[in-house]
C-alpha cells in the first residue's frame, strides 16, 4: 500500500497492464519494504501499501513482489512452555463435535496456519499478515492486477476501524461519492469490525460491471453506497497558471512510475510561466512509489539533504533517501503544500521532506499517517507480511505518529464542496500573494 508499493528486484519485469513499466536496479536484498498500511482496491491491485526501496533509481512501487526464500530459523525458543497449546490441541482432536454444515472442517494443516495468524494478531500491528498458500496467491494476484476494483485506497485508523484513506479521481469510488475519511463499517452486509485491509480488499474486488456496497459512517451519520467495478484508468497530474493570482498549481494525484518525469515537465512549464508563487496540491493523493517523491523533492532541496530515512531500530543499518539536488526552482519562488487525511505514504514522504527543511509552508488539514516499512516472507507455499522498519522525517519524526501536522491549519467541508468551494486552496494563494 503501501500499498502504494516499491520493491526490489533482480532483474527487468513488465509493470502491470495501466502502469508504465520501467527498469529496475538490483538490490543488496529481494526485499519488499512497505508503507505498509493500507490497499489501493483497483483493477491494478496496489494491495497493502507496500512499499520496496532499491538502490540507485529504480525503486518501485507497483508491481509483482518478490518473496525473500525460506531460509528460515527453525530453531524451538526452549524458553517458550507450549503446554497448555498441546492440552487444547489434544481437546479439540479427542472431543470436538462439528454441529453446523457450514462449517469448514478442520485439519492439520489449518489448525497450524490459524495457530500462526493467532501468534500474529497478538503482535497488534494490523499490517503484519499471514497467508496460508490459498491467501498467499491471491495477494500475488492484487499486485499483478488481475482483477477490476473501485478505485479507492483503505486503510485502518488508529481506532482500528478500517478507513477510506482517498478514492482516486475519477474512479467508480469517486463518481459514486466516497471520500476520504469515511469509515468503512460493512461491505455487501459483512461487518468489518477486527477486518484487516487485505481480508477487505477480497470483499470488495470482484468482476468488472459486478456492484459492490458499503455501509459507511460520515461524520458520525449511516450511509450506504454502492459503486460498479470497473477497470481503473488514473489520472496522474494537471498543472496550470492563474494570471490572476499570479499562482502557478500542479496537482498530483498518485505517485506512479512516470510521476517523475511528469512532475519535471510540470516543473518546466512552471519555470516558464515567470511565477514565483507555486502550489502543489497532494490532497487525496494515497502515495506510490518512494523514487518519484525523492526526485521532486530534489527540485526544493540541496544536493543529500535528507529525503526520508527507513529506520529499523537497530536490528539492521538505516537507510537515508538524499535529494540529488536537481534544483531549478527560481529565485524567491515561495512554495505551499497542501495535504489532508488522503495524502499518505510518498505524499507525506515530499510533503515531510520539504516541511522540514523549510522549503515549503503545508497548508490543509492532518495527513494520513502512513509510514511503516515491510517485507514479505516465504514460509513455504504461504508468507508473512511483517512490518521491520518505519519511516522518518528528516527532523526525526514518524510518520505512522499521526502522520503530519500543517502549518496551516484549514478545513473543508462537505458543504464547501457542494458548493464548489476551496477554502484550502483560497488559503494558500492568501499565503502565497501577502505572506501572511
Amino acid at each position: 500500500m503501501d500499498e502504494g508499493i516499491e520493491e526490489q528486484h533482480l532483474f527487468e519485469e513488465e509493470a502491470p497492464e495501466g502502469v508504465s513499466s520501467s527498469r529496475l536496479s538490483a538490490s543488496t536484498s529481494r526485499r519488499l519494504r512497505a508503507g505498509a498500511v493500507f490497499a489501493i482496491v483497483l483493477v491494478l491491485g496496489f494491495v497493502g501499501g507496500l512499499v520496496v526501496g532499491a538502490e540507485g533509481n529504480g525503486s518501485k512501487v507497483l508491481s509483482n513482489i518478490p518473496l525473500i526464500g525460506d531460509g528460515l530459523d527453525a530453531t524451538p525458543d526452549p524458553s517458550l512452555d507450549f503446554s497448555d497449546f498441546w492440552k487444547v490441541y489434544n481437546v479439540l482432536q479427542s472431543r470436538f463435535v462439528q454441529t453446523h454444515a457450514s462449517s469448514t472442517p478442520a485439519t492439520a494443516q489449518s489448525e497450524m496456519y490459524a495457530a500462526i495468524q493467532g501468534l500474529v494478531t497478538a503482535y497488534g500491528d494490523p499490517y503484519t499478515v499471514f497467508f496460508p498458500p490459498e491467501q498467499a496467491k491471491m495477494f500475488q494476484d492484487d499486485i499483478s492486477g488481475n482483477f477490476s476494483g473501485v478505485g479507492m485506497e483503505i486503510g485502518v485508523n488508529d481506532d482500528d476501524v478500517l478507513t477510506v484513506i482517498a478514492p482516486l479521481k475519477g474512479t467508480p469510488a469517486d463518481k459514486a461519492g466516497i471520500e476520504a475519511g469515511d469509515l468503512i463499517l460493512g461491505i455487501d452486509g459483512t461487518s468489518t469490525e477486527g477486518m484487516s485491509t487485505d481480508e477487505a480488499v477480497k470483499l470488495i474486488r470482484g468482476e468488472k460491471g459486478t456492484p459492490v456496497t458499503f455501509q459507511l459512517s460520515r461524520d458520525g451519520a449511516a450511509k450506504e453506497i454502492k459503486v460498479v467495478r470497473d477497470t481503473i484508468e488514473v489520472p496522474n497530474i494537471e498543472y496550470g497558471y492563474d494570471a490572476k493570482t499570479g499562482v502557478y498549481t500542479i496537482a498530483l494525484y498518485e505517485f506512479t512510475a512516470n510521476s517523475a518525469e511528469q512532475f519535471d515537465t510540470a516543473f518546466r512549464a512552471f519555470q516558464k510561466s515567470g511565477s514565483t508563487k507555486l502550489i502543489i496540491d497532494l490532497r487525496g493523493n494515497p502515495g506510490g512509489y518512494l523514487d518519484a517523491a525523492v526526485s521532486m523533492a530534489s527540485h526544493f532541496l540541496p544536493k543529500d539533504a535528507t529525503v526520508v530515512t527507513e529506520d529499523y531500530e537497530g536490528h539492521q543499518q538505516n537507510i537515508v533517501h538524499k535529494s540529488t539536488g536537481s534544483g531549478g526552482l527560481p529565485a524567491g519562488t515561495k512554495v505551499v503544500v497542501l495535504i489532508n487525511q488522503g495524502s499518505a505514504s510518498a505524499s507525506e514522504i515530499f510533503s515531510g521532506a520539504l516541511q522540514d527543511n523549510h522549503a515549503a509552508t503545508l497548508i490543509g488539514t492532518r495527513s494520513f499517517g502512513k509510514g511503516s516499512v515491510q517485507e514479505l516472507v516465504s514460509v513455504g507455499k504461504a508468507s508473512l507480511k511483517v512490518t521491520v522498519a518505519r519511516w522518518l522525517t528528516p527532523s526525526g519524526r514518524s510518520i505512522s505518529d499521526g502522520g503530519l501536522t500543517p502549518d496551516i491549519q484549514v478545513d473543508m467541508t462537505q458543504k464547501d464542496a457542494a458548493a464548489g468551494e476551496d477554502p484550502q486552496k483560497a488559503r494558500a494563494v492568501e499565503f502565497l500573494t501577502t505572506g501572511k
